[in-house]
């Protein structure tokens, strides 16, 4: 049950971060994906260098949001990069 929750909270994040960066409303796997990742290392880091520990307190919390951020800000990076190449 526990992975099932974090799953669902790790897309909700990046579906979050999706809209705070302009991307759109509708979530798509990109967001999905990089929620998951951007969850996961940031929240774990940020839980980590704040002394919380692997307990779910604020600053995994936004750890979480940043993280999934982050890995959008890079993949939409990666993509324009690339699709530059490609022309």
């Amino acid at each position: 049950m526990l992975i099932l929750v974090i799953i669902v909270f790790g897309m909700t994040v990046g579906w979050v971060a999706q809209l705070a960066l302009g991307m759109g409303v509708r979530p798509n796997g990109q967001s999905l994906v990089a929620g998951l990742a951007g969850s996961f290392v940031g929240g774990l880091l940020t839980s980590i260098i704040s002394g919380d520990g692997l307990a779910i307190k604020p600053s995994g919390l936004i750890g979480s949001f940043a993280g999934a951020v982050i890995v959008l800000m890079v993949w939409q990076a990666v993509d324009r990069r690339t699709s530059e190449r490609r022309t």
